[in-house]
Order: structure tokens, then sequence, then C-alpha cells
């Protein structure tokens, strides 16, 4: 009973407005006062250590230093223009080309908000001025910045690995093929659309994109390079095992600067601003790590995972039930709960449940990390949607930005559904891949 009356109880605390973080804090000692007394504080002591002596979150500050650099570099507004040469005058050519951009930065930062924010600041403004509908600005904006969540390296897959006690380059590499399979769903969904559809997504004017050829690759090559040269730098070091995951970040976060300095970008105001959004959003997440560790144990301590094993073995069905219990549990936490929560209070309790029931944890985690990309779009917790308000223009309403992101929940749906079916798009590179 203690188990669900703390669920209940952070349920009341989240909606009543309090930080995810300090409903978490509150929570467990609360209801771990009831179990040690006046230990509580000492009880709750060994997981607070476990985690700041857990070296792998240390590459959470790294990665988000990237994007924060690259946010503010002239970096993005180059890829954009490039892509949008190239793919401009076809049908939906500027939604394609941000797709492609917010692919692109995902896997150069890892970081969700910093790839919506940059994009949508240079594709809203783009698109409108094409004609393009409002709800497929936000769609498109919406669901490509999700892609930060499976398209590595992902801070998410940082945390999960860590909490699960996963290699981080097993996860990084099973991302890759599910990440690729929704970018090219996405895209699917924008060609169809703008093909039945020509004036939801008109084409760029020729006058707009004619430039000449040698030009045109000048432009492309300076802008695609540097990015990409950061994924390989990053994600090539960690998959060939020649660097841990934050030695990788250390990389990366080194290979931002670089750039930066040679785009001649990089000035005092630019690393100020840079460390300042670095140290916001790591407290914020190590803050809500700290305190979704010690609920989690709390929770254990009552007879939480006694309880959940018990609800699954009632299920039935065998390891589909489980399966099928946790992502749904996942799903809707999505709907009011952020990812570091949902990772921190759940993965924890499901983990060695999965694991005992010989379900392969890598697969598993890869059906985690798609369903909680869903909860990026999906009302009322919505934080794409937040961060679309942030930047769209007054005459782009709620309305227009839950029906544009209705169509990518389900192309999201339709990975889901394939990783199900064809569980080697999630585990063939993890076992393809040596140095791991």
């Amino acid at each position: 009973m203690t188990p669900l009356l703390m669920f209940a109880a952070l349920f009341v605390l989240v909606f009543a407005g309090v930080p995810v973080a300090f409903s978490l804090i509150i929570i467990a000692i609360a209801f771990g006062y009831s179990v040690f007394g006046e230990l509580i504080f000492l009880q709750l002591y060994g997981p607070l250590l476990h985690t700041a002596s857990n070296f792998v979150l240390a590459a959470i500050p790294l990665f988000i230093f990237m994007g924060a650099i690259l946010e503010r570099s002239g970096i993005a507004k180059r890829l954009f223009y490039a892509l949008q040469l190239w793919l401009g005058g076809l049908p939906g050519g500027l939604a394609l080309s941000t797709i492609a951009m917010c692919a692109i930065f995902a896997a150069a930062s890892g970081v969700v908000g910093a790839v919506e924010i940059v994009v949508g600041l240079m594709a809203i403004p783009a698109m409108t001025k094409a004609g393009y509908r409002n709800d497929l600005i936000a769609g498109t904006i919406c669901a490509g910045g999700s892609l930060g969540t499976i398209i590595p390296p992902s801070v998410i897959v940082v945390v999960y690995a860590s909490i699960a006690q996963l290699s981080i380059g097993k996860l990084f590499a099973a991302s890759i093929l599910p990440g690729l399979l929704m970018v090219a769903f996405f895209v699917g969904y924008i060609v169809i659309r703008s093909l039945l559809h020509p004036t939801d997504a008109p084409a760029l004017p020729k006058e707009e994109r004619d430039v000449p050829l040698p030009e045109k690759w000048k432009i492309t090559l300076t802008a695609m390079l540097p990015p990409l040269a950061l994924i390989v730098l990053v994600l090539g070091s960690l998959l060939a095992g020649a660097a841990s995951a934050t030695e990788a970040a250390a990389v990366g976060a080194a290979g931002t600067i670089v750039l930066a300095f040679l785009f001649r970008e990089l000035n005092l105001k630019l690393l100020k601003e840079a460390l300042n959004v670095t140290l916001r959003i790591t407290t914020m997440i190590m803050l809500i790590v700290a305190g979704g560790t010690m609920f989690t144990s709390i929770f254990a301590v009552t007879g939480g995972g006694q309880l959940v094993r018990e609800t699954v073995a009632s299920i039935g069905f065998g390891n589909a039930g489980i399966i099928a219990f946790f992502l749904v549990v996942v799903f809707f936490a999505g709907f009011v709960l952020d990812w570091v929560s949902i990772v921190l209070i759940f993965i924890p309790i499901f983990a060695p449940i999965v694991k005992s029931a010989g379900i392969d944890p890598i697969w598993f985690a890869m059906l985690v990390l798609v369903v909680i990309q869903t909860s990026y779009l999906t009302p009322p917790m919505a934080p794409s949607i937040f961060y679309l308000r942030s930047i769209a223009p007054r005459d782009m309403t709620y309305g227009q930005m839950y029906r544009g992101v209705l169509p990518f929940v389900g192309a999201q749906m339709l990975v889901l559904i394939v990783i199900i079916a064809f569980p080697a798009v999630a585990t063939w590179l993890p076992d393809l891949l040596v140095g791991l």
C-alpha cells in the first residue's frame, strides 16, 4: 500500500506545481521517516553517495556544453542554409531541411531543447514566409527536436545506461538504426502530405535557391564538414572503444570550441553564456537524479519491487505482458513527468525484472526510449510544445501545435512496432561493432 501512496503523493505534488526534484525528495524523506525514523537521512546518504561518485554522469555537462556552443555559434545557420539550397525546391523542401537539420544537430549535441530552439528560430520564419501551414510547421519542429532523445549522443541514453548499468557504447550503437528509421518515417509523412496537399508546404521559389553549382558545393562543404567531423570524433571514439563516454564527451566539447574559434565566433560572451546554460541544465538534471535515487530507494524498501513483480505476474502473457505493462506505464507517466524523472523513477524498478525475465536489456531500452520520445509531443506535459511556444509567432495556436504533432506521434508508434517486430533493428549494430 505504501508504494502506491508514494506515487499518488508524487502526482499530487507535481500537479500542485512543486518542481519534480523537490517532490521526489519530499516524498522520499516523508515516507522514509515512517520506516527509519531519525535515521532516514543516514539511510538516504548511501544512494546519494553512489550517484555523486558515478563518473559516467560526468558526460552530461560536457554534452550540454557542446549543444550550448553549437547553439550560439554560426554553425547551425550555415548548415540550415546549405540544406535549403539542396532540398528547398522539393515539395515540403523546407520541412525536409528542418528534419535533416534536427537530425544532424541532434547527433552533434544530444540535447533536445537546444535542437528545437536553435532550428525553430531559423525554420519558423523561413516556412512562414514560404506559406507553410502552421500545424505542419509546429509538428515538424517539435518532432525534429524530439530526435535528440534517440539519436546519439543523447543525454537521456547516458542517464539510462548509468541507472540500468548498461554499456553506453552499446546503447548508442543500438539507437542509431531506430533514430534513422524515425527520420525516414518523419520524412515520409512530410513528402506524402506535400504531394497530396501542395499548398500546405510549397517549394521555395527558384530565385531563392538559384546558386551556381561550385558555390553551392563550397557552401555545403563549409557547413556540413564541421558538425560531421564532430559526430565522427564523439561517436567514432566511443564506438571504437578508444574512449569512454566521458572522454568522448570531452573530445566533443573541445571540438566545439575549436570550431567556434575557426569560424571566428569564439569570445568571452559566448563562453559565459554557454557555461551558464550548462550549469543551469546540469543542475536541474542532477537534482532530479538525486531526488529520483532517493525516491526509488525508499520505494524498494517499502515493498515497491515486490508490488511491481506481483502486478506483472497477475497480468500474465509472459514476457510480452511484462513489456506491454512497462511501456504503458512509461507512456502515461510521460503525460505528467519529464524524461529524467521517468528514467530515474521507473528504470531502477523495471531493470531487475527485465533481466530476471531474460529480456534483452538493450532491446528493451530502445523500446522505452522511443516511448519516452513520444512524451515530448503528448499533452499535457509535452515539453516540445512549450519550447515551441517560447519562439512561435502569436498566430500559431496551441490547437495547431497539438494537431501538428499527432501524425509524428503516429510515426513514432510505427517505429516502436518495427522494433518490437524486428528486434535486430536495435540489437544488430551493438553485436556487430567491436570495442564495446
